[in-house]
């Protein structure tokens, strides 16, 4: 396991450019129209934040903007650097979600965006997360929608039928599966899935109690790089909960 795990840190490291361009600075639609204002909204004023898997830290950075005091750990060291030169408010740490250098009951919220898809240690970093909130603390968790972002999912148009038909095809759900997924040329990231309920049965086991889901629709700048898929509008790329310890 530590092979290769060192071997995934390595791969986020090499891609830590990659990330920091397509996805961060306002370039990303999703990001700026739904996930950063969604994770605001929810948690402006909270208190104490830890953002789990912070990266370069752009959602860390807006959450210190709402008035919060804001941890951001990630267990890979040049995303640190970059959210360090970037600044904003939050402090930064370098560290694993499964052992988080955090002390217990000393924060008032987590957020974990699009984070545990690459998490292998699920049950534990669910543990650590409930073992640093404090009572009645929140934990906000961002997930790729677990039954529609399936591996072998996504969008088909069939031109053969008569007439044609689109549809959004889903993967193997029930099937646990680790995957490379080449999200762009010559970059491929590793990537875990697991049906809803593995996630569920973790966060209940750890005294996580659920109040809120939200399967948004994605957002028009996204679907406007897709003009083709207008029908998608219906199909939710996120799954976000809302638990209290």
């Amino acid at each position: 396991m530590t092979g290769n795990v060192d071997r995934v840190q390595q791969d986020w490291n090499d891609h830590s450019d990659w990330w920091v361009a397509e996805f961060t600075g306002g370039v990303d639609p999703e990001y700026e129209e739904q996930i950063v204002p969604m994770v605001v909204e929810r948690l402006s004023g909270a208190g104490i934040v830890l953002d789990l898997g912070t990266g370069e830290g752009q959602v860390a950075r807006a959450l210190a903007s709402a008035g919060n005091t804001v941890v951001g750990i990630d267990p890979y060291l040049q995303q640190i650097h970059v959210a360090v030169g970037r600044s904003g408010g939050p402090g930064y740490a370098v560290g694993a979600a499964a052992a988080m250098p955090i002390a217990s009951g000393s924060v008032d919220a987590v957020v974990a965006c699009l984070v545990f898809e690459h998490i292998d240690d699920v049950d534990h970093a669910v543990a650590e997360v409930a073992r640093v909130l404090k009572p009645g603390g929140t934990f906000m968790f961002l997930l790729n929608h677990p039954l529609l972002q399936t591996p072998g999912s996504g969008w088909i148009d069939d031109q053969i039928l008569d007439p044609p038909e689109q549809y959004w095809r889903l993967g193997e759900y029930l099937d646990e599966a680790i995957t490379m997924e080449e999200v762009s040329k010559d970059v491929f990231v590793r990537f875990i899935h697991r049906p809803l309920h593995r996630y569920l049965n973790s966060l209940i086991d750890a005294g996580l109690v659920l109040r809120r889901m939200h399967e948004p629709a994605p957002p028009a700048g996204f679907l406007d790089l897709a003009p083709q898929y207008d029908a998608a509008a219906s199909i939710p790329r996120l799954l976000i909960l809302e638990l209290r310890k």
